[in-house]
């Protein structure tokens, strides 16, 4: 085996190939949606140019935007930039991750009709994007600059998730403000969560002591998931539940503490939003019941 990994060229070898517009739909599609918001609003061109139309690639574009809004006296947004390139560099998949999490957005959020809203305005994209710079500086050992991100995500974006949480792709936090991931919680991919989620501890026992949630689960506003239990693929949690035991996969609990109250509604609830509870047995139609 050649030693070249150990030089500068191997690194080189290894650094992410951004993809070309023409092979990227949703970079050509935000590159336009740009262009059109450009026109219609002139006073916002130089900022959208700044932040999308002058870039190469969503990589670069999403790096820049991420740093511009977490740029501080104490650290600032060139270095995170900096930072930011080097990580992307090394880890190819953070591109698949941010376009799995803008295509989310556009799929499940009924106020957002482009792929520039998220990435311009929402802070639920941006804190999942700081999350996911941070958790690749954590992996590689700089813990104080994960940390730092994670500081700023929470001042900025009032999201707070721990760089060394593990979460899939394809998520959605839903207005975001209040969402709370510990140490060592995962997410699968394609979940969505809406504000005021907690993804905690029961005490303050150490090690292994969040919740383990599977893929495409809904989390209602305000749900707390507390301790070191798994939430079963394709289930869905009311808001204002607080979870405290194992969920199976593909139910609905509710209530406080959160029990099984009937079936998931739906194949695939992380993506489909379906949020009406109807009880088997009442009668009523699905206009009557709202289960979150």
């Amino acid at each position: 085996m050649s030693s070249a990994k150990h030089t500068g060229a191997g690194k080189a070898e290894r650094q992410a190939v951004p993809l070309r517009a023409e092979a990227d739909p949703i970079w050509r599609a935000l590159r336009s949606e740009a262009d059109a918001a450009m026109a219609a609003e002139p006073a916002l061109t130089g900022f959208i140019y700044a932040t999308v139309a002058s870039h190469d690639h969503l990589e670069e574009a999403i790096i820049h935007r991420i740093a511009q809004r977490l740029g501080h006296a104490d650290v600032d947004a060139a270095l995170i930039v900096h930072t930011f390139r080097d990580v992307a560099a090394s880890q190819p998949a953070l591109g698949q991750a941010f376009r799995a999490d803008l295509a989310a957005v556009l799929d499940r959020d009924p106020a957002c009709t482009r792929y520039l809203e998220p990435f311009l305005y929402f802070k639920g994209f941006h804190a999942l994007v700081t999350y996911r710079f941070a958790h690749e500086l954590w992996r590689q050992g700089r813990r104080d600059f994960a940390f730092y991100l994670q500081s700023q995500s929470s001042r900025m974006f009032t999201v707070d998730i721990h760089p060394a949480a593990r979460l899939g792709k394809g998520l959605m936090l839903d207005h975001a403000t209040g969402v709370v991931i510990g140490e060592t919680a995962t997410v699968g991919d394609d979940c969505s969560l809406l504000h005021a989620v907690t993804l905690g501890g029961s005490g303050k026992e150490t090690g292994d002591r969040h919740p383990k949630i599977g893929s495409c689960v809904l989390i209602g506003a305000g749900a707390k998931v507390l301790g070191n239990i798994h939430v079963g693929n394709c289930s869905r949690i009311a808001a204002g539940s607080v979870v405290l035991a194992d969920v199976p996969p593909h139910v609905t609990v509710a209530g406080v503490p959160a029990r099984v109250v009937g079936p998931a509604g739906t194949s695939a609830p992380g993506r489909t939003m379906d949020q009406t509870f109807v009880p088997t047995d009442s009668g009523l139609g699905p206009d009557d019941y709202a289960m979150l």
